[in-house]
Formats: C-alpha cells, sequence, structure tokens
C-alpha cells in the first residue's frame, strides 16, 4: 500500500478570505497508537470551512472575536472535516483487518467516550482535516462502508450535513407521521433533513426559494414554502394543525414567526443561524403550549452509528453539486458562498 513520505495539503496560517488557503508539501502523518491513516479519495466543503476560515465563530465572552469553531486555531492547520477514503496503515493497538477497507470518518472530537457524548471539536478545526492527500484519525471514529452502494463522493457529503440533520432529527424526537418544516432545504444540512426526515415517515414542509424550490420538492418535500413571499400565512395554510418539529438552520426572524405555529408540546429544533443570531420570541408561546427549544450541535457517537446504517444500506441518496480538485479549494469555497448550488461541493485530493 506505498505511502510516499509526504503530501499536497491545503493549510490556512491565519484567518481571512479565500486567498488564505494555501497548498503546500507536507509530512504524511503518522498514525499513533490507536489511530488509522486514510488515504483521502474525497473531503466534502461545509460551511464550516468558511466560518473556521474566516474565524467568525466568535466567542462565549465576545460574540464578535474571531474564533474557530470552539477557540483560537493552531495555526497552520488543514481544514476538511467531511473524508472518504481507505484505510492505508494502522497505529499500534488497531485492527489490521482495518487496512484496506473504505471508510468515513466521524470528524467529531467528543467530550467523553460514551455513545451521548458531546462533541466539543472537529477535524479540520481542532486538529488537522481532510483538504489533504492523507489524514489520520482515531480508529474508534472510522466506519467501514465497503459495502454501501453510494460513491465516495457521495459518502464524503455525510459528515457534517447528514451527521448534524440527524442529530437535529434525534434531539427532536421527529417520529413517523409527524409534520416537519425544514429551514434553508436546498443546502447541505438542509437536503439532509428534508432526506433523513422522509425515510422517517414524517411529513416534510420545506423552505426555499427560486430556482432551488424543485430540486427541495424533487428530494422529497411534500410542499415547499417560497421564502420569497410571506412564511408564516404559507405554513398556516400548509400545515393547519401545526408543527411537530421545526428542524432550523436559519434562526433569526423565522423563530419569532414560527413559534406560534408550533403544535402542543412540538419541539423547535436549531443548528445554525444563518438568518441571523439575535432572536425576539414571545416566551408565552413557549411556556403555555409545552414547547421547547433545543439546541443542536453536530451529532453524538450513537448518531453516526445511525447515519453509517442508512449509508450502508444505501438508504438515503446524497447530491453532490460539483467536484474540485485540490488545488482549486479557494474555487470551490468561493462556489459554496455564493450558495447558487443544490446538495454538496466536493474536492478530490
Amino acid at each position: 500500500m506505498g505511502v510516499t513520505e509526504t503530501m499536497r495539503a491545503v493549510r490556512i496560517a491565519e484567518h481571512g478570505g479565500p486567498e488564505v488557503l494555501a497548498l503546500t508539501r507536507v509530512a504524511v502523518p503518522t498514525p499513533q497508537a490507536g489511530q488509522v491513516l486514510v488515504r483521502v479519495s474525497a473531503v466534502a466543503l461545509n460551511n464550516t470551512d468558511l466560518w473556521t476560515r474566516e474565524g467568525a465563530y466568535g466567542r462565549p465572552d465576545d460574540p464578535e472575536a474571531l474564533s474557530g469553531w470552539r477557540g483560537p486555531i493552531d495555526f497552520p492547520r488543514v481544514q476538511g472535516a467531511d473524508v472518504a477514503g481507505r484505510v492505508v496503515a494502522v497505529g499500534a493497538d488497531v485492527d489490521e483487518s482495518l487496512a484496506g477497507r473504505r471508510v468515513v470518518v466521524d470528524p467529531a472530537i467528543y467530550d467523553t467516550e460514551g455513545p451521548d457524548a458531546n462533541p466539543v471539536g472537529l477535524m479540520g478545526s481542532e486538529r488537522d482535516g481532510g483538504y489533504a492527500e492523507y489524514v489520520t484519525a482515531p480508529a474508534k471514529r472510522v466506519h467501514d462502508v465497503t459495502e454501501s452502494p453510494l460513491t465516495d463522493e457521495q459518502l464524503a457529503t455525510l459528515p457534517t450535513a447528514y451527521g448534524t440533520a440527524l442529530g437535529m432529527i434525534e434531539r427532536g424526537r421527529l417520529r413517523a407521521g409527524e409534520t416537519a418544516l425544514v429551514s434553508g432545504a436546498s443546502g447541505g444540512v438542509g437536503l439532509a433533513l428534508v432526506h433523513i426526515a422522509r425515510a422517517r415517515g414524517a411529513r416534510v414542509l420545506a423552505i426555499s426559494s427560486g430556482p432551488k424550490i424543485d430540486a427541495v420538492r424533487e428530494a422529497g418535500a411534500h410542499q415547499v414554502i417560497d421564502r420569497a413571499r410571506g412564511i408564516a400565512e404559507q405554513l398556516r395554510a400548509a400545515a393547519p394543525e401545526g408543527i411537530d418539529v421545526a428542524l432550523d438552520v436559519v434562526a433569526g426572524d423565522l423563530v419569532s414567526e414560527g413559534l406560534p405555529l408550533l403544535r402542543e408540546g412540538g419541539r423547535w429544533v436549531i443548528a445554525g443561524a444563518l438568518g441571523g443570531y439575535g432572536v425576539h420570541f414571545d416566551v408565552r408561546r413557549l411556556y403555555l403550549h409545552n414547547a421547547q427549544v433545543i439546541g443542536s450541535a453536530m451529532h453524538t457517537p450513537a448518531h453516526f452509528d445511525l447515519l453509517m446504517d442508512l449509508a450502508r444500506r444505501g438508504e438515503i441518496q446524497p447530491v453532490v453539486a460539483a467536484a474540485f480538485p485540490l488545488d482549486q479549494a479557494a474555487q470551490a469555497q468561493e462556489e459554496l458562498a455564493r450558495r447558487g448550488h443544490v446538495g454538496k461541493i466536493v474536492m478530490h485530493p
């Protein structure tokens, strides 16, 4: 499985625009005890890549501070959380039968060992990621998907977008027969939410706009609400009985408008703030109706196991919007930032 000594990688040495992404040659990392070395076949892009590069996450004591996902970034950093590839070497104390297997890496760094651990770091932010020819990963975070009917590109789209979506759906306790609202439905997480909620047997109402509406309908939404027109009125007409679970990556004004549309005991799950992080709502709509507002960051190990089961069975069909070579990482991120696409953007090292 000859592994070379150096590899191409795209790193950032500071926060900034796409120009800080630098293609460079670095040593191939050596898998430590408990780790494997993965040759990257495909790496998918996420908003997390843009926000980590820009330092857009803020800090608890200073919302405007330049910061990575969970604090200061240790530069230089190889970006990229979402990796599909093949195991080419294993470190000490790792089952050697993993070598040669096609795998997806769970990019989360967890706070404890258990199945319900919380993610407190992310590959490509708190440790080096997959914008490279090779990446190391803990063996217990590497999932064998050799038998999956999905392509390497499709598998690479799963960890962050589908992991985040499944985390939202699990934390929101979405059940078959319930009505789910999905905001930002044409984005990576949004489309994943539509796919998984539909596979769960929920009735899916999705918010999108313009030319993307047809693609969201194709992904399985029962009804698409046009963001360009009054959202609340359209929702009342589409779900006169109310919404059971809102799966929201937009937040902002949508929370204030949407909370009164929840049914008794409804759940509003938030995993993003594309529409703004300052939110105002009437708290009476919360407690009088036993509603819940739930924050959801990515997934737990148990959620990721569920996701990999879906991938092995081919029960979800991720949409790949575009593919770029590694040396066009800046163009790929610019394409992502334009939000003109439906589905996920990937790169090939």
